[in-house]
Formats: C-alpha cells, sequence, structure tokens
C-alpha cells in the first residue's frame, strides 16, 4: 500500500508533465460547388474514383495529432455526406452537420461543437484534397509556438494592381500598380489556432467579407505565421481545377511524390 508521501510525490509529479495538446479539425464543405458546373455535390466529385471531401478527411484523420473532426456540409448534401463517410469508415469524424450561406457562417457552426478541453483548431477546406500529414504538421507547430499559424506558398506570376477606368473616351482595365511578388504568398489551408484566439476572433470581428480565418485573427492585432503548404495543395473551385487535381494524382504516381 502507497503512503501518504508517496501518493502527494506521484500527484505532484503528474501535475508538472507537459500536458497533450488536444486538436480538433474543422472541415467546411457547404459550397454548393455551382462554379464546378458539376451535377454532383462538389464535396462527392470524384478524382480517382475517390470523392474530394475523403480524400482531406484520410488525411487529416490519420495525423495523430487530430483527435476528432467536425464536417460541415449543405443541408442538401447532408444524408449524402454523412452516408460517404460512414461508408469510408473515417474514425476520427464525431459529427457532420448543416453548415452556413458562407464560410464564415459554416465554421462558426463548427466552432460549437468544440470540446470544452480542447487547445488547438485545424480548419481545412474540404475542397482541398491534396492536403498532407507534412503540411498538417508544420502548421500545428507553428499554431503551438505563435498561437495562429497557415499554411501557404509564395505567388509564382507576376501579380499587378488593376483599375477599371468608366470614362467615355477610355473604357476598361489598366495597370495602376506592378506589386513586389517576394512578399506575396498565395495562402491556403490547414489554419490552425488556439482555440481562445479564434473563438474570440469570431465573436469580436465581425467583418462578413472574410475569405478566410487568419484575417479575423489579423483584425484582432495578432500575428499569424506563415509555414510552408504545397503547390499541389490546390482548392477545387473551377472545371480546369479537376483537370489539374487529375495531373498531380499521375505526376504523385510517377515521381513518389506524396500527396494524399
Amino acid at each position: 500500500m502507497l503512503s501518504l508521501a508517496t501518493i502527494v510525490y506521484l500527484l505532484s509529479a503528474l501535475n508538472k508533465m507537459p500536458k497533450q495538446l488536444k486538436i480538433e479539425a474543422i472541415v467546411p464543405a457547404a459550397g454548393l460547388g455551382l462554379r464546378l458546373k458539376s451535377k454532383i455535390p462538389k464535396p462527392l466529385v470524384l478524382v480517382n474514383d475517390c470523392a474530394i471531401i475523403i480524400r482531406a478527411l484520410r488525411v487529416i484523420s490519420s495525423h495523430p495529432a487530430i483527435s476528432k473532426i467536425i464536417v460541415l456540409t449543405h443541408r442538401k448534401n447532408l444524408s449524402e455526406v454523412k452516408k460517404i463517410i460512414e461508408k469510408n469508415k473515417i474514425p476520427k469524424v464525431k459529427c457532420t452537420v448543416k453548415g452556413g450561406l458562407t464560410r464564415r457562417q459554416s465554421v462558426q457552426k463548427g466552432l460549437a461543437f468544440l470540446d470544452e478541453d480542447t487547445d488547438f483548431v485545424l480548419i481545412h477546406d474540404g475542397a482541398r484534397p491534396f492536403v498532407t500529414k507534412e503540411i498538417i504538421s508544420r502548421a500545428v507547430l507553428g499554431a503551438q509556438k505563435y498561437g495562429a499559424a497557415v499554411a501557404g506558398m509564395p505567388l509564382k506570376p507576376t501579380v499587378k494592381r488593376v483599375k477599371e477606368s468608366k470614362s467615355q473616351r477610355v473604357k476598361g482595365y489598366f495597370v495602376e500598380k506592378t506589386l513586389d511578388r517576394r512578399n506575396i504568398w498565395e495562402i491556403q489551408t490547414p489554419q490552425v489556432f488556439k482555440k481562445d484566439l479564434i473563438l474570440e476572433a469570431y465573436r469580436r470581428i465581425k467583418d462578413k467579407t472574410a475569405t478566410d480565418d487568419a484575417y479575423l485573427v489579423e483584425k484582432l492585432g495578432r500575428k499569424v505565421s506563415v509555414v510552408e503548404g504545397s503547390y499541389f495543395n490546390i482548392k477545387i473551385t473551377t472545371p480546369e481545377d479537376l483537370v489539374f487535381a487529375e495531373a498531380i494524382l499521375k505526376v504523385s504516381k510517377c515521381q513518389s511524390v506524396k500527396v494524399s
């Protein structure tokens, strides 16, 4: 039988041990995909015989740092998305629920399903099927260090700011300025945040034009770390993206490049 002194010592040692952080993932996939011009709901569109959302969920679920996944989808697709997730046996999906009319509304709904003891939140677009465990790891480590981290890649094309002229004499679009692309990155997902930070951002920043979650955190005046994503980590938005997706899979098979 343990002495009282031993029990006190063991309890003290346990309290000093580093707590394993709990990270939950939110996957918004509630868009109708009108720009994709597909009769099939975008999350269910197949890329090489695998639904877009299943590719993303398999990678997120297989990452050891992620404990649970919350999926947000359009009410019209809710039943079908639930069925395909169940069929593919994605173990960490704890719920699949109706999203909102916008990405912001969907993520906000997802935040309400987080467990109380969650430390960090990973948010990943359901339309990015080629996320990798390496990208997730980099984003998680960045968020643990700085509180917020997003995946991204330096922009390759030349970028110009363009202004529309509506004068009667000259109508059209004209170059206003060529931007320095060395400091311009294309931001992707996953984006990872301390839970309290992302909850505060959604509560305090009411800007409905935000296209990603990091923007809301930036508006709080907080720094957001940027980690390396991948040029393969594309978002499926238009029919051309499906062509790129098939090409990515072919390249990955030929060159042993890691994609989901």
